[in-house]
Order: C-alpha cells, then structure tokens, then sequence
C-alpha cells in the first residue's frame, strides 16, 4: 500500500483540482435585472467589443419605454480568470438620457453567473444652474435568462 500511496495521492489531487475549477461566465445571452429591465448581448468579439439591447422596466418620463440599443467592452487581459470586467452604454431610445454601466461577471457558489454593476444615468437638462441633479448613480443585479446559442 506504501508504493500505491502517491499514485493515489496524484489522483485525489487532479480530481480535486477539477473540482475547484472557476467556471468561465460568458456575457452573451439574456439577461434581467433586480428591477426587472431586460438585457441582451448578442456576441462579444475576439477584442471583447459587444452589442445588445435593454429594455427597462423603470424609467421618470411619460414617454412609452422603447428597445434601446447597447454597446460595451469587456477586458480580455489572461488575469480576469473567466469573471470578466465590462462596461456598456445604453443610448435610451425614448429620452434624452443615456445610462453607463461598469461591472463584473461573476459565477456564484452554484455555478449561477451574475453580472454586478455600477452605473451613472445622465439626463439631459435646460442650463448648467441644473447640472447638479442631472446624473444618477445606482447599482444593478442581473442574473441570467437564456444564454444565446
């Protein structure tokens, strides 16, 4: 059993290891916010530019929400371990405001990927007295729908 030790050693450790392995979060797909704001990224390219829509759930003006279009960045540097940083811009198509998300996708404890963000609302206002109540800042949960195939 002596001689048989560190093979069975080695073998714990490669199935061990397999198990302890980061499962990679991929941004492509469909996704929902914690307000329920709907999001899709369709495909992120080899430089890790992407493209999608957002359809928000909330929004303060009267006007009828619209599909708005999205564009972002993702890091593709080796040290983001397969839990990305982003960030995307949604040109709001029923307003005059555009929203700038930063974040990062995480996979949780389950194996459920999330994306955690940060973002900065501008609306447009009359005159520069209004400036200081022009941005917002909040934070946003999205968790998966669908991944696209």
């Amino acid at each position: 059993m002596v001689q048989a030790s560190p093979l069975l050693l080695v073998l714990f450790l490669a199935l061990g290891a397999h198990g302890l392995a980061v499962k990679k979060c991929s941004l492509t797909g469909r996704w929902v916010n914690d307000l329920g704001s709907n999001m899709t990224i369709t495909t992120v390219n080899g430089n890790g530019a992407f493209a999608g829509s957002c359809h928000t759930a909330v929004t303060a003006t009267s006007n009828e929400i619209k599909l708005s279009p999205l564009q972002g960045s993702m890091q593709k540097s080796p040290n983001q371990k397969g839990q990305p940083t982003f960030g995307f811009t949604v040109n709001w198509s029923f307003s005059d405001s555009i929203t700038v998300f930063t974040g990062q996708c995480f996979v949780d404890e389950y194996g459920k990927e999330v994306l955690k963000t940060m973002w900065l609302l501008r609306s447009r206002v009359e005159n520069i007295k209004n400036d200081w109540n022009a941005t917002l800042v909040g934070t946003n949960v999205f968790t998966r729908l669908q991944a696209l195939e």
